[in-house]
């Protein structure tokens, strides 16, 4: 491990150079791969790769070469809090510091079989809170809502696959209350929020109010994020680095885990 790195997970768990195990561990990949499969709004532009060239040139040398489009927002990607409120950070705007820290991961799948519509709430943080403590200041608090399982299958991912403007109105997957995303502003210092779903808001959602909150008081969200039954509720260190898009609303984001041990 470079020394670079080594220094930043020591801030990030606040601990010593004489602790060792900080030096072993393993990395858990959050993000899904980008492809024709990756799930989008019903509105947005998909992504599409297509083929500039590949094969074996004139010169005989093998050479690859790609172009691709999508939105902003799709699959693992960044929500920058310009997107629901005005004159808040663009993604290029976002910290860096404000992307990577310690993780803190709230499990609600449970709730989420009886209600494909269920949204987090304040006792979910505070039942979280009774048996690890009160969330620690600089987190970055991901809720494993279980949806993961799906991708890519949209039907069963967000509701269905059908596109356009109609399609929005059949969208049922989990979301963050706005209850909770007002505690999380005011009363907890949470650098950053994600969760396995295509929106911090639930599937059934017209006025997006947990976007508007979270996002009035610059607190970005990560949408779509991958493998969150793999870390543990406490212990990893989060790297959630976007496309640096100048005045973006959203970016696509590569999201690691680190989770230290022997």
């Amino acid at each position: 491990m470079n020394k670079a790195l080594l220094l930043l997970l020591m801030i990030c768990f606040s601990c010593s150079p004489e602790k060792q195990d900080i030096l072993t561990g393993r990395w858990i990949d959050l993000t899904h791969d980008f492809s024709e499969e990756s799930v989008y709004w019903p509105t947005a532009k998909s992504f599409e790769k297509t083929t500039v060239f590949e094969g074996h040139t004139h010169a005989g040398f093998y050479y690859t070469a790609y172009e691709f489009s999508a939105a902003e927002h799709g699959g693992t990607h960044v929500d920058a809090p310009i997107h629901f409120a005005e004159n808040r950070h663009t993604v290029d705007e976002i910290p860096l510091e404000q992307l990577i820290g310690p993780a803190v991961v709230i499990r609600v799948a449970d709730k989420v079989k009886a209600d494909r519509n269920y949204q987090f709430s304040t006792d979910d943080i505070l039942g979280w809170e009774k048996d690890h403590g009160q969330i620690p200041d600089n987190s970055i608090l991901l809720i494993d809502t279980g949806s993961d399982k799906f991708w890519p299958n949209r039907t069963e991912y967000m509701g269905t696959d059908e596109r356009g403007e109609e399609a929005v109105k059949k969208l049922k997957f989990p979301g963050i209350h706005p209850d909770a995303a007002r505690f999380l502003a005011t009363e907890r210092k949470t650098k950053a929020v994600g969760l396995d779903t295509p929106s911090i808001d639930f599937g059934g959602s017209t006025l997006f109010e947990s976007h508007q909150i979270l996002y009035e008081n610059n607190i970005p969200g990560l949408e779509n994020v991958a493998n969150l039954a793999k870390l543990p509720e406490t212990g990893a260190v989060i790297f959630a680095l976007p496309m640096k898009i100048k005045g973006g609303s959203g970016a696509p984001v590569r999201i690691a885990a680190f989770i230290p041990g022997k």
